[in-house]
Formats: structure tokens, C-alpha cells, sequence
């Protein structure tokens, strides 16, 4: 029974990752279902019933996400172009299903993104994702790494979570201007706080990119500082790049008792080695550090 179960998870997974890597294909019924080797009559319930959604809205969410992270977080394509790879036959009919969605025109998005709405319009998404895409971590997955020091330019976050992505929006803004692109200059996250305090307000990240040379300090929006090197325990997960949570709670709660080695003096922090959407959502790549004695 388990390993009937197992197989059918792993089918419908492949058909996940099959929507990530299409999304600018026609992804009907029938050929969503020929690649998990499921029935076309059947197969509509099955998705639904597994996931909470139809193929057709989970597709449609799909798109709309890599749409507005597109709108978002760069400038590299008109939004005439995005609404044409998110399916639709032309930008007013893009426009007018965005808007219902997140409140928001595009281009008002694009200025001044509105997150509350966005963030929620995608919990049925995320929750679809999750049902399937969490990781079982063990032991073999993590290993310990000596990593050298890292002169890094900071950008902080601090307070309510809701509002992280404007502060992300200054970051990308702030580091194309310097020229610090992700292929050739580090990124990284470290955390100050838990994911969720008790108080929102209490929330703090500090978004980072490696710089060498150390820059000066940019007023209040820039500090320079540094990711310290010695020992760190790695957890390396590749896709559902954007909880990684379950990764960090294995680290300290599993991984480390039983390791018998003691944490340093420093945040748990990640360094992201690649990004959606410029790769599908479960090819993106992020190594958590867990810093040791």
C-alpha cells in the first residue's frame, strides 16, 4: 500500500514539475495527463481531489505568478510580452483578470506592488505545492563546509513580513544600479528573527549580496558588513525555495542534537544560487548554513 502510494505522489509531482517547465505550452487535459500515465477521464478528479484545485486554475495561478514576479522584480520585458507568456491573447484581457486578482493594474503593480492581496491570491497555489513537495530531510543531506569570509553590501528588513517585498524591490533596484548581478555577485538571507514572532513588527531580515571590494555604506538603505567564515553545517534544497522553513527546523531541531556539535554566534543565513522565475519554481536552488563552533 505504501509503495503504491509513493508511486502515485511521484506521478503527480511529475506532472507539478511538468507545468513548471511548460507554462508557455498548450497544457491541456489530455496531455497533462498522458504525463503522469493517468486516465484523461479520470484525471481531472484525481488532480482536484490531491491538490484542492483544477488543472485549469492551478495552470492559470501558475502563470499569473511568474507574471507578476516578472512585473515585480524586473524590467526586462514589456507588459505586452508577459501577458503573452501567461497565455492571454492580448494585454487588456491580461490587464482585466490581474486586476481582478490582485487589485492592481499591471503597470500600477509593476510601480508600486500592492502585497497583501498578491501574497494571498497564491495560497491556493502554495498549498497545492506543498501537499506533495515537502522534503523528508535525513542526515546524508547535510554536510559541514569550512566557508570563507564573505564582504557583503546589506540591506535590512525590519517589521511586518507583508511588507518584505518592497523592501526586495529596493534591493534588485539598488544592486542592478551597482552592477552587483546575481551570476556574478552572491545573494544571501539571514535571518534575525523567527518567521513568524509573535508581533509582526518584530519580523527582521538582512538581504545581502557579496561585494568584493567592500563597499562603502550607502546612507540607511546600504550597510556594508560581512558573512563570517569557519565551519557551517549545509542543507542544500532545491525547489520550494520560497518556505524553507522545514529546512531550518530540521536543522536545529533534528540535525544539531544529534550531531553533537554546538551552534556559533551568528543567525542561521542562505545563500540563493538560483531564482525563480528565471528558472521553473522546483528547479531553484538555495544552501542553508547553520554556523558551528
Amino acid at each position: 500500500m505504501k509503495a503504491a502510494l509513493q508511486n502515485y505522489q511521484a506521478r503527480m509531482r511529475r506532472v507539478l514539475d511538468y507545468i513548471d517547465r511548460h507554462l508557455d505550452s498548450d497544457l491541456d487535459l489530455e496531455t497533462v495527463s498522458g504525463v503522469a500515465a493517468f486516465s484523461k477521464f479520470h484525471f481531472h478528479r484525481q488532480f482536484t481531489a490531491t491538490f484542492g484545485l483544477s488543472v485549469h486554475r492551478y495552470v492559470q495561478l501558475a502563470r499569473m505568478k511568474r507574471a507578476s514576479y516578472r512585473l515585480a522584480y524586473t524590467d526586462a520585458q514589456s507588459v505586452t510580452d508577459i501577458a503573452m507568456d501567461a497565455g492571454y491573447e492580448a494585454p487588456d484581457a491580461f490587464a482585466r483578470a490581474f486586476r481582478q486578482r490582485f487589485g492592481q493594474s499591471p503597470s500600477s503593480f509593476r510601480k508600486s506592488p500592492d502585497l497583501e492581496p498578491w501574497l494571498a491570491a497564491f495560497g491556493p497555489l502554495d498549498n497545492a505545492r506543498n501537499k506533495l513537495m515537502q522534503k523528508t530531510f535525513t542526515p546524508d543531506d547535510v554536510t559541514i563546509r569550512d566557508v570563507p569570509p564573505t564582504p557583503v553590501a546589506i540591506m535590512e528588513h525590519r517589521g511586518d513580513p507583508a511588507t518584505l517585498g518592497a523592501t526586495i524591490q529596493r534591493f534588485i533596484a539598488w544592486r542592478k544600479a551597482a552592477g552587483l548581478h546575481p551570476k556574478t555577485s552572491p545573494t544571501f538571507n539571514v535571518w534575525r528573527s523567527e518567521r513568524r514572532p509573535a508581533s509582526p513588527a518584530d519580523y527582521s531580515v538582512d538581504l545581502c549580496v557579496g561585494t568584493n571590494p567592500p563597499i562603502e555604506p550607502n546612507g540607511e538603505h546600504i550597510k556594508a558588513g560581512e558573512i563570517p567564515g569557519g565551519r557551517c553545517a549545509v542543507l542544500r534544497i532545491v525547489g520550494n525555495t520560497d518556505n524553507l522553513e522545514p529546512a531550518a527546523l530540521y536543522l536545529y531541531r533534528d540535525w544539531l542534537p544529534a550531531s553533537g556539535e554546538e551552534a556559533r554566534d551568528f543567525p542561521i543565513y542562505c545563500q540563493r544560487l538560483s531564482f525563480f522565475p528565471e528558472v521553473p519554481a522546483h528547479e531553484t536552488v538555495a544552501e542553508l548554513f547553520l554556523p558551528l563552533k
